[in-house]
């Protein structure tokens, strides 16, 4: 072995440079189809742009995902899907208040989700679900079941620890839901928001205490099951 081979031995120790590459493609790819996703809509994307965008061919995008159809559910996993699990773990371990537990989860979301690209794939579907039925039967499974079902975890905890009202219903879950949605909307469509773009942590703490302490005016006559929490 001669001494520039050996330095690009040293140099480079892990895989070679080809194989490092091919280990980052799937990634490449969807971080490609995601912004074209968003920028475009679903319909509008073709896989071709997403392999240019990527720096790779046509053939090799469809050598990782069998259809534009499997690269939109491999985005929506990678992407949003994904922090359902690690939601759970930290509920599962959490120990804190539940007021603390429902703004550190709006944070959470708002952090890895609604400031993102990803935030885009919300509209897409509002936008063309009904042109493509599988693929909001699909986002509803992956992304609105599971996120139903934490937010539904965090309000009946809070209700055993006696910091709600129960029961918890469906309406009281949505009504966590939709703060969520309309950020990632309203903050996805300028054309719709212009200059009031919203402040993500400020909105969804101010829901928060809309949602814990309400905004009217308590007085005696107030029946105490009129109370405004969740």
């Amino acid at each position: 072995m001669n001494l520039r081979t050996r330095l690009r031995d040293l140099a480079c120790p892990s895989a070679p440079k080809r194989e490092r590459r091919k280990d980052a493609r799937p990634r490449e790819l969807l971080d490609a189809a995601l912004a074209l996703f968003v920028e475009q809509g679903f319909a509008a994307t073709k896989a071709e742009d997403v392999a240019k965008r990527a720096g790779v061919s046509k053939g090799t995008l469809f050598l990782y995902f069998g259809s534009k159809e499997e690269l939109f559910k491999a985005v929506v996993r990678e992407n949003i899907a994904g922090q359902f699990s690690e939601f759970n773990v930290a509920l599962d371990n959490s120990t804190g208040s539940t007021e603390a537990l429902m703004r550190s989860f709006m944070a959470a979301w708002w952090a890895r989700v609604g400031a993102t690209h990803s935030a885009g794939i919300c509209k897409l579907m509002v936008s063309e679900g009904r042109q493509f039925p599988e693929l909001a039967e699909f986002y509803r499974a992956e992304v609105i079941e599971p996120a139903c079902q934490v937010i539904s975890r965090v309000l009946e905890r809070g209700v055993q620890r006696g910091e709600l009202h129960g029961p918890v219903s469906t309406h009281s879950v949505y009504t966590l839901l939709a703060p969520i949605l309309f950020l990632m909307l309203w903050n996805s469509a300028p054309g719709l928001s212009g200059a009031m773009a919203l402040d993500g942590p400020a909105f969804l703490d101010k829901q928060i205490d809309v949602l814990l302490y309400g905004i009217g005016v308590r007085t005696a006559n107030t029946p105490p099951d009129s109370a405004t929490a969740p």
